[in-house]
């Protein structure tokens, strides 16, 4: 009998922790969208609220403020990028393929979530990167040019200042995700986000950035 309640209330325990961490990635969803438009200042919590079907009380009990679920949005993106290249093992591969992995990784990513662009770019306009600076970013974009020094250690990557091209190469990775928008209207009889389409990007985006960093 002991043994069927604590097996009940232990049930209902992980089925909470999963309803709560839900609803707190429906928040975070919506959220990114709204402050993607509307940066930090012009977002409406009300309108986040309404986007992720939960009443407005729900976005301060998990997150304090709009200032604090604007830091976890601001936040949540890095903490991905770490995740999926440390997933990548890219330290175990030879420079040029650890570049051509990456460059195809976060090209994919950033198409896959095109508000990320906008909600940096947010950041930057309205607050100048008040926010950005407590977040980890610098570790996920570290790693390109962590990625550089290995190459040009290893002699195959001609010899380059490490943080100017690693910037360079992150704007390679998020301007055909970010400028969509725009870019739709240049050419209006292309459809940019089809697969044919990105794999074309990407795989110019790899033989530029390849041809511009190897020694030979």
């Amino acid at each position: 009998m002991g043994r069927t309640a604590n097996t009940k209330s232990s049930s209902k325990t992980k089925r909470a922790i999963r309803d709560a961490e839900a609803t707190k990635q429906q928040i975070l969803d919506a959220a990114e969208v709204e402050f993607a438009k509307h940066g930090l200042f012009g977002a409406r919590t009300e309108a986040i609220a309404n986007s992720a079907s939960v009443a407005p009380r729900m976005i301060y009990y998990y997150f304090q403020s709009k200032e604090g679920l604007y830091q976890a949005v601001l936040q949540r993106p890095a903490t991905q990028f770490q995740q999926i290249l440390e997933q990548l093992n890219l330290e175990q591969l030879p420079a040029p393929e650890a570049l051509r992995i990456f460059l195809r990784t976060i090209i994919a990513y950033e198409i896959s979530h095109r508000y990320r662009g906008m909600l940096l770019f947010q950041e930057a306009n309205q607050n100048q990167g008040k926010y950005f600076q407590l977040t980890n970013w610098q570790q996920p974009i570290g790693y390109i040019t962590q990625i550089l020094e290995k190459g040009m250690q290893e002699g195959v990557f001609c010899k380059l200042d490490p943080y100017m091209t690693t910037l360079t190469i992150a704007g390679v990775c998020v301007f055909y995700a970010n400028a969509y928008e725009n870019l739709k209207h240049l050419t209006p009889d292309v459809e940019l986000l089809s697969s044919q389409m990105i794999e074309q990007y990407t795989q110019a985006a790899i033989n530029l950035v390849l041809k511009g960093v190897l020694s030979q």
